[in-house]
């Protein structure tokens, strides 16, 4: 009854129209208030307990990078190196875009960062080389994927919060998929260009790229500040993200100089509201995973479709399923948020590595993102380029089929993801 109530309550305010954040507290205050006899100040202590832990001092500071990043000039030197190398090859540019996206999600940890960032400069190139705008956009929007992957990643953080899952390991784990799916878009632009007919760009010299790579290594040194930090023990997830803003900072403000002082409010009020965004999800998320769990909600759902003695594989299939459908409807964060305590019960008794599950879900939460009718990415794409709905998703069929791909994958070879943790971490 509480479970049909809740969801009830949810889908109404969200067919009228109000921001996800409310349903969720709308469903937890049903529970709370009506269903459950415990005091309802508990309400307000799960919601304060949700934002508590301090792995989660990070996911402002990476938001704050992003910005400051964002609007500078990293991602056109990123772009530059990208395109001096490849940029002669037949779907050069393509490549570029898929490389570009991988290499600023290593920057900015942010989807919609990588669309606006990436797919700006880039789209005007694309389109005047000849590529259709359809195909364009989708691989602006689905590269943009990697950058959930790669890290430094909020989805990941998010995740191993509720999880308790160590969100090193998860960073980690989250690069040999990520490299994967460029590998994969990168081939299918190779092929998207000979059948086109797309002309390639003219060649550049050694000391071209040996000047383009001299301006990117500024940027690329967020993946080693990430990633080298971590791996060699050097600091935290959380302290990693405060070198990267600090890093942030000196890099386009004192060495780039594309910023100025007056820029810093912006960029601080632009962050307060995503974080504020976030935070108030991730508290209400809390509340109502604790209403879920203590009226054994997940148990039901769970063994209504008989996965509490389905095989590991058939797990991660639901699992993935779930996700995915979830995140075409509704905020990544949400879907984590509400899905990951209903899923927890059955990993764990399933034996599956919590780290591995993380990045399916992230995968499948980076699907969804990019994926009609709801996926947030789209409305990046059509609020940053001016383009209709039909244009943005009619090219994204191809690259959605080969994300699908790397997700069975990962169910039938779950190395792809464990290997780089079991190798930094002995596992």
């Amino acid at each position: 009854m509480l479970a049909e109530v809740m969801i009830s309550v949810m889908v109404v305010l969200l067919l009228l129209g109000f921001p996800m954040m409310i349903p969720l507290i709308a469903g937890c205050f049903v529970a709370f208030f009506i269903f459950m006899p415990i005091p309802p100040e508990i309400m307000v202590q799960q919601m304060l307990g949700g934002i508590r832990p301090a792995a989660l001092v990070a996911v402002p500071m990476f938001i704050l990078a992003a910005d400051i990043i964002t609007k500078g000039h990293s991602a056109d030197r990123l772009i530059d190196m990208v395109m001096r190398y490849v940029g002669h090859m037949r779907g050069g540019l393509g490549v570029t875009a898929a490389a570009s996206c991988a290499l600023f999600g290593a920057v900015s940890g942010s989807t919609q960062a990588t669309v606006v960032a990436i797919g700006s400069p880039l789209r005007p190139r694309m389109l005047e080389a000849g590529y259709r705008d359809s195909f364009t956009l989708a691989l602006i929007v689905n590269a943009s994927d990697i950058a959930m992957l790669i890290p430094p990643s909020i989805a990941m953080i998010i995740y191993g919060v509720i999880s308790g899952t160590s969100i090193a390991e998860l960073f980690v784990a989250g690069i040999g998929p990520g490299l994967l799916i460029l590998v994969l878009f990168a081939s299918y632009c190779v092929f998207h260009a000979w059948r086109h007919d797309i002309p390639t760009q003219p060649k550049a010299t050694w000391q071209e790229r040996l000047k383009a790579t001299r301006d990117a290594l500024w940027p690329l040194g967020f993946p080693v500040i990430v990633v080298g930090g971590i791996y060699g023990g050097i600091f935290s997830p959380t302290e990693a993200a405060a070198v990267c803003v600090a890093y942030a900072f000196v890099l386009e403000f004192l060495i780039f100089r594309s910023l100025k002082w007056a820029d810093l409010f912006e960029i601080a009020q632009s962050t307060g509201l995503i974080t504020a965004v976030v935070f108030i999800l991730v508290g209400a998320g809390n509340a109502f995973s604790w209403a879920i769990s203590f009226n054994q909600i997940p148990q039901e759902i769970l063994g209504s479709i008989g996965l509490d003695e389905a095989s590991a594989i058939m797990v991660l299939v639901a699992i993935s399923i779930a996700f995915f459908i979830g995140c075409m409807f509704v905020d990544p964060i949400v879907v984590i948020l509400v899905l990951v305590p209903i899923f927890a019960p059955i990993v764990d008794s399933a034996g599956i590595d919590p780290v591995l599950v993380g990045v399916i879900i992230t995968l499948q939460v980076a699907i969804g993102s990019a994926t009609p009718p709801f996926g947030c990415d789209i409305f990046t794409a059509i609020a940053i380029f001016k383009r209709p709905y039909m244009d943005v998703i009619r090219g994204t069929p191809p690259f959605v089929v080969m994300l699908l791909g790397v997700s069975v994958a990962l169910i039938l070879f779950p190395q792809i993801a464990l290997f780089l943790p079991q190798l930094a971490f002995g596992k």
